[in-house]
C-alpha cells in the first residue's frame, strides 16, 4: 500500500486531478466534488481547501460557479497552457527521435535583477535542461516550444536567447551528456517509480474487472508520481544513455497503467 501522505502532496494531487480529468469536465469542478475525489486518495477536506487556496494565489485555479450555482474552481488560461504543454511529455508513447538536435538557452540578467538568475536556472532545470557550461543550458530540440511558453508566462523571456544546433565535439556526445545531466540521479527517480507502481500494474494485469474507484485511485497516484519524471528526464535518445536505462521500464509501466485505468477511473469522476 502506498503511503499517500508521505509521497503525494495534496497540491500536487489537485493539479494531477485537473490534468487527468478536471479540465474535461463541463464547467468548474465543485468544491464538494474536489473533496470527494481527493478523499478517495487519502486527502482530508481541510487539506483540500488549504491547497486550493494556495493554487488560487499562484494563479492556477480561478473561483467560479457551476451552472447549478455551486462554488467551484476552474483552471486559469496559464494553467491550461501548462497542462497542454505537459501532455506531450507526460503521455508520450513513442521513444524520442534518434537525432533531433539540441536547443541552447543562453541568458543574461542585469546585476540589479540578479534574483531572476536563480529563477531562470531553476525553471530551465525543471524543464529538463542540462548545463553545458555556466550560463549555457542545453536540451533536446523538441523542448523549445514548451520552454518558450513557460518563460513567456513568467515574463523571463527578455533575458534569454535560444539557439538550435548539433554537438560537434571534442568529446563524444555520449560522454558529454553524462556531464550535462546527472544521469545517476535521474535513474534513481525511475527506479523509485518502478518500486511504487510496477507491482500495481502487475496486480491489475491479473484481474478481469476494473472497478472505477479503484482504477481512479491507482491511476491518479501513478500519474502524480509519473508526471514529474519526464521533466527530470529530458528524454535523451537511447544511444546516448547507459545500457538497461530504467526509464524504458518506468515508461512502459506508466503506459500500461494509463491504458488500463484512465478511462475506467473516469467513471468514478463522472465523465
Amino acid at each position: 500500500m502506498i503511503n499517500v501522505s508521505e509521497l503525494h502532496a495534496p497540491r500536487s494531487l489537485i493539479v494531477t486531478l485537473y490534468g487527468a480529468y478536471g479540465r474535461f469536465m463541463p464547467g468548474p469542478v465543485p468544491v464538494a466534488e474536489l473533496i470527494r475525489l481527493l478523499a478517495a486518495v487519502g486527502v482530508d477536506a481541510p487539506s483540500v481547501r488549504s491547497s486550493v487556496s494556495r493554487l488560487k494565489r499562484r494563479g492556477l485555479l480561478l473561483p467560479a460557479r457551476t451552472a447549478q450555482g455551486a462554488a467551484g474552481y476552474e483552471l486559469s488560461p496559464d494553467a491550461r497552457q501548462l497542462l497542454d504543454d505537459g501532455d506531450r511529455r507526460v503521455y508520450a508513447a513513442e521513444p524520442p527521435p534518434h537525432d533531433e538536435g539540441w536547443v541552447l538557452a543562453v541568458f543574461s540578467v542585469p546585476e540589479s535583477e540578479r534574483q531572476k538568475r536563480h529563477v531562470l536556472r531553476s525553471r530551465l532545470a525543471g524543464l529538463g535542461f542540462g548545463t553545458a557550461t555556466p550560463g549555457v543550458w542545453i536540451a533536446p530540440a523538441r523542448l523549445y516550444e514548451e520552454t518558450r511558453h513557460t518563460l513567456e508566462r513568467l515574463r523571463l523571456d527578455p533575458y534569454v536567447d535560444f539557439f538550435r544546433g548539433e554537438h560537434l565535439g571534442f568529446a563524444a556526445t555520449v560522454e558529454a551528456v553524462s556531464r550535462w545531466w546527472d544521469l545517476a540521479a535521474i535513474a534513481k527517480e525511475h527506479e523509485a517509480f518502478l518500486d511504487r507502481h510496477a507491482r500495481v500494474l502487475h496486480d491489475w494485469e491479473k484481474r478481469a474487472d476494473t472497478p472505477p474507484e479503484e482504477a481512479y485511485r491507482d491511476y491518479l497516484l501513478a500519474l502524480d508520481s509519473w508526471r514529474h519524471l519526464p521533466y527530470a528526464d529530458p528524454g535523451l535518445p537511447a544511444h546516448l544513455l547507459p545500457a538497461d536505462w530504467p526509464g524504458v521500464r518506468s515508461a512502459a509501466v506508466f503506459q500500461g497503467l494509463h491504458g488500463r485505468l484512465r478511462d475506467a477511473g473516469a467513471g468514478f469522476v463522472g465523465l
